[in-house]
């Protein structure tokens, strides 16, 4: 989004930044230790702060109600890992840089392990969600695995489930 006037820091910024990060080290295990996030988030103004926390947000709110964390990794999309129960109800697939970059998302068991990779989540619910919810539902019987998960509530944590008579 260059609109926004951010600045690249690229490696001879990031090599001005180097006597202020390394004041008082003593070590290179030391100096590597040095979160460097908020070092350059201090660089930025308050508009550029604002832009950058609204266009590439550390968290999205999922349909839950849960603020899930998002990964950024160099050279990829955005990756957000979630549950699948906390996005019923979540038809498109989220996107960060007003809506110019999807998000991939890593669509978790209630163990919390990856059960599918997708950056099109509509195409998720239709295709590979009937197979998923056969295999989970036997594995989880306590989670909601609907039909349409389209229509169902989305859920933190499993309710309770009313016994057969």
């Amino acid at each position: 989004m260059p609109e926004l006037a951010l600045p690249a820091f690229g490696d001879d910024d990031l090599r001005g930044l180097l006597p202020a990060l390394a004041a008082g080290k003593r070590s290179f295990a030391e100096l590597r230790r040095v979160p460097l996030l908020p070092v350059l988030r201090g660089t930025l103004d308050h508009r550029q702060l604002a832009a950058l926390e609204q266009q590439a947000p550390s968290h999205l709110e999922v349909p839950s109600g849960s603020r899930v964390r998002l990964r950024y990794e160099p050279g990829g999309p955005p990756v957000l890992a979630v549950r699948i129960q906390e996005i019923f109800g979540l038809a498109e697939t989220p996107a960060v840089a007003a809506g110019r970059v999807p998000v991939l998302l890593h669509l978790l068991a209630p163990s919390h392990r990856p059960q599918q990779v997708t950056g099109d989540l509509a195409s998720f619910w239709k295709n590979a969600y009937p197979q998923i919810r056969k295999e989970l539902r036997a594995r989880y019987p306590r989670h909601a695995w609907p039909e349409d998960p389209l229509r169902a509530q989305p859920e933190r944590r499993p309710q309770r489930r009313k016994k057969s008579p």
